[in-house]
């Protein structure tokens, strides 16, 4: 019985089942998703983090969920040998959501700019540490929670430092030589997606600050805000058509999800969604910044 409603509950992508297990016969992760409705009753509880992802504490001032902390985007997303938006070390990243308040037996809920972009790139910082078991994106984020004109504002939150012990995931993080293996090998059982907008997956516009336009042989292209139902509502879109989404894209079921993008910012989203879906997913996050710089192959169509 629980199976089922959890599985209700999915559908409508409230996430409130579980805190990041296989809910249903389709693995759907329904703890990496919660509600406003599951947000607004649960403010009080004593282990919860909320994190406003942002590039400004700007943005958390004005619309700060109660006891909502600011993360600053650069503090998770750094330049590094002239690629930006990499992973800083891991004793960084642990000092830095310590700082916050997140200690393991946290139960962390994400927001930010972006319609969840950086929300997302947190949630794929927090798995490549190894702490992301009680974490969850808050679904529709900031938009829907104005938009149901929930409570906003008060004194940002009494933060007691954390204490995290990191069980680091590297398998999460492609870099460029397993990512020339894959695109050489092309496996069927793998699906390279590129979470840009089409027309730089195409080759029709070059994306910004790289030399060459087109992507990385044998990708797919699902950019990632087509994954959501709206600008104005930015929520997940049902299970059944992300599925087809990702099935269009080449994903199966028992099979290898690995995203990029420009430089690993908006190939973080479908990483979180495939990840959300239950595919075994990983991340090439120096993307086409990188994969460009090497005079390695690319190819322009328009497979969307």
């Amino acid at each position: 019985m629980v199976a089922v409603i959890c599985s209700i509950i999915t559908m409508a992508a409230s996430g409130q089942c579980g805190q990041g297990g296989e809910a249903n016969e389709r693995h759907v992760r329904t703890g990496m998703l919660v509600s406003t409705d599951w947000l607004a009753q649960h403010q009080h509880d004593a282990d919860l983090v909320v994190l406003c992802i942002a590039t400004s504490a700007d943005y958390c001032e004005r619309g700060r969920i109660a006891g909502a902390r600011f993360v600053a985007l650069g503090a998770i997303a750094v330049t590094r040998d002239g690629i930006p938006n990499e992973l800083p070390p891991l004793n960084d990243l642990r000092n830095l959501f310590e700082a916050a308040g997140v200690s393991n037996q946290s139960r962390v809920v994400l927001y930010g700019e972006r319609y969840g972009l950086f929300a997302a790139r947190a949630y794929y910082t927090l798995d490549y540490m190894g702490v992301a078991d009680r974490a969850a994106l808050l679904n529709g984020g900031l938009e829907r929670w104005k938009a149901e004109q929930r409570p906003l504002g008060g004194e940002p939150a009494k933060i007691q430092r954390g204490t995290l012990t990191l069980k680091p995931k590297p398998e999460i993080l492609t870099g460029l030589n397993d990512m020339q293996a894959i695109a050489k090998s092309a496996p069927a059982s793998t699906a390279i997606i590129d979470a840009r907008p089409a027309d730089e997956f195409s080759g029709a516009k070059i994306s910004e600050d790289v030399p060459v336009a087109g992507h990385i042989p044998h990708a797919a292209g699902l950019y990632w805000m087509r994954l959501l139902e709206s600008t104005a509502n930015p929520v997940l879109r049902p299970e059944a058509e992300l599925r087809e989404l990702f099935s269009n894209a080449g994903a199966v079921e028992s099979g290898k999800v690995v995203t990029y993008c420009r430089s690993g910012m908006q190939s973080s989203y479908d990483y979180f969604v495939a990840k959300y879906l239950g595919y075994d997913t990983a991340m090439y996050d120096g993307s086409f910044y990188e994969w460009s710089r090497h005079a390695l192959p690319v190819a322009r169509d328009s497979k969307q």
